[in-house]
């Protein structure tokens, strides 16, 4: 009786694991690479879905600033926010990108 529990139980597990959704969103393979740069960098401020957290919120960015704005605010900060050094070249374009398409 055991093995049999046992074998059911192990057939449920595979068979429960092999239903796991490999197209899920949160993965950071299926980031944008811009959206990627800024969980790394920005989301524990800013929030992330934009929304502040305690910082300024992102979620109309775009419609203020340029990309090319965007990217002096990060490499130069702007009113409490220091500069992010961390981010640079390709991140910062990508993130620049990314952020006013918001």
């Amino acid at each position: 009786m055991k093995k049999g529990i046992t074998a059911l139980f192990l057939g449920m597990i595979f068979v429960l694991g092999a239903c796991g959704n490999a197209d899920d969103t949160n993965t950071s393979e299926n980031l944008e690479a811009g959206e990627e740069v800024y969980r790394n960098n920005c989301a524990a401020c800013h929030g992330a879905d934009l929304s502040g957290n305690g910082a300024p919120e992102l979620t109309d960015i775009g419609s203020k600033y340029s990309q090319e704005q965007i990217e002096d605010i990060v490499q130069e900060g702007i009113g409490s926010m220091p500069p992010q050094t961390q981010v640079e070249g390709a991140d910062l374009e990508e993130l620049a990108s990314w952020l006013s398409e918001q």
